[in-house]
Order: C-alpha cells, then structure tokens, then sequence
C-alpha cells in the first residue's frame, strides 16, 4: 500500500491490520477498552502541540487521533454495530440539527445566542431521545465522563449545579470557602489527622469553582503555571551549570536566590509581599 490524502485508505490500511492471520498481532489483539487509554494520550499530544504553536507537530499529532477514531471504528464493525461511515453521517448530522442558524431559519448572532440555542437543541434531543424509550442518564449532574481530567471534570460538574440554581451568588464567597477550605486542612495537619489529603480534595474543587467565576479554565491555567515552573526551573539548572554545579549539589537557599532573580526577569515590577516559590507565583 502506498500513502494516500484520501480517507478510504486509511480505513483500508486499518483493516488489513485487523485482518486475522495476516494482520498485525499487536492490532489484533486490541479492543475498545486497551486502546482507549491512547485515544486520551493522542488528544493530549495534540493539545501539547497547539500549547507550543508547532503546527508541523499538530498535523503529526491530528493523524494519531484519526488513526484512534479509525481503530474504534474498525472494531465496531467487525462486531457489526457500526463502520467509519456511520460516524461520519453521526457527526455530520449533529453538526447541521446543532446549527439552525447557518443550515437553518434560526437567528443567532453572537457567541452567547448561539450558546442558549444549543441548550435549547440539547434538551429537544433528549426528550426525542426519552420518546424513543432511550433511557437517559439521571440526575442535573448526569453526562460529565469520568474519565475527564479531574479539574476539567469539576468545572463541569459545577457548571451543571449552577444550571439548577445550586452556585455562589458571590465571587467574594468562593474566595472565603478557599479561606475555609485552608482552615481545614492546617486543623488537620495540627492534629495529625488522616483527612489532611481528603481536605486538599476540596481546596482544589474550590479554587476551580473560583476559576469558574472569573471565566478561567483551570486546566488551562493549571498548564500555564507548569510551563511557568519548568521554564524558572530550567533557568536555576542553567545558572547552576554556569558555576558548575547541578542542584543535587546544591542548597536550597541558593536555588531559591536563582528562582527569585529569574522570576524578576520576567516581571520586573517590584515585588509587594512574597518572594519565595509558591508566594505571589
């Protein structure tokens, strides 16, 4: 076989490879639950190259996520339940019911509109769905795939709750649940108790709820610090190098010297409070 920019023949490469006996047996051996981890890594690799605007990088990494969608493809048709086709028409089909405004009669002429339109196209599904005798997942908070990342999982299930009316009212009031929340877990530590994990369980669930409210992904935000913390971090290794020395051999009252003076670099307004790590960023 040779490459090709036609789809058909990566779903005939995929189905040689699922082919009994000649095959490959790794493939072979596969199913929808061992190759669901590598559908969740190939979506992070592709978020990873967006994050670090390598669009050369993107194109590898959006073909390692078709191949996902190819594979499970493939298996659902050897189970005759469904073939790559159908999932196209799926998606296709959802694509024009979900937008009334573009393929349809229907207005909507911002962001927010669009929003309320697709609720409201949301929940038509769902009664059609119900009128089909389709059982459909109980409770406001139902629908939120466990298998999300923890933070993304919370905005989610947050944002739901505040759907039926369960939310702060408050900015000021999720900051003080934060406070509450820090309370908690220092009463913990001073009485040696075993809930001091469970309580930085609902620190992180508040500070996502305080996310929320500004309109901030913590995922986003989250990611964003981590390459703030290996970007200083790589800046301390370096300065370290320049002397000869690695951190291992290093104080750490010397590296935290370094991390202070590459923060500076960064943000050379004067500090107000806080120099150390974790102080101010």
């Amino acid at each position: 076989m040779t490459p090709s920019r036609d789809i058909s023949r990566l779903i005939e490469i995929m189905a040689a490879l699922r082919t009994p006996k000649t095959g490959c047996p790794w493939d072979l051996q596969q199913n929808f639950a061992t190759i669901a981890p590598y559908t969740l890594e190939e979506a992070y690799e592709v978020a990873d190259a967006i994050a670090r605007n390598d669009l050369a990088d993107l194109k590898d990494e959006l073909g390692d996520l078709l191949l996902q969608v190819v594979f499970h493809a493939r298996m659902a048709q050897e189970q005759d339940a469904f073939a790559f086709g159908d999932v196209v028409e799926a998606i296709t089909a959802k694509l024009i019911r979900r937008h009334p405004h573009v393929f349809g009669e229907k207005r909507a002429d911002d962001p927010q509109a669009v929003k309320g339109l697709w609720e409201e196209i949301k929940a038509q599904e769902k009664q059609e769905k119900a009128a089909r005798g389709v059982p459909a997942p109980g409770g406001a908070l139902a629908g939120v795939p466990v298998a999300q990342p923890a933070l993304t999982r919370a905005l989610k299930l947050q944002a739901k709750a505040s759907q039926v009316g369960f939310d702060w009212n408050d900015l000021r009031a999720v900051l003080g649940k934060i406070r509450e929340e820090i309370d908690e877990i220092e009463d913990a530590l001073d009485s040696n108790s075993t809930n001091a994990a469970g309580e930085i369980g609902d620190l992180l669930f508040a500070a996502v709820n305080l996310a929320r409210h500004l309109r901030a992904d913590p995922e986003t935000l989250l990611r964003q610090t981590n390459a703030k913390f290996e970007r200083r971090f790589a800046a301390i290794e370096q300065a370290l190098a320049a002397r000869g020395k690695t951190p291992q051999d290093s104080s750490l009252e010397e590296m935290d010297a370094l991390w202070n003076e590459a923060k500076k670099k960064e943000s050379p307004s004067p500090r107000i409070r806080g120099e150390g790590r974790g102080e101010g960023d």
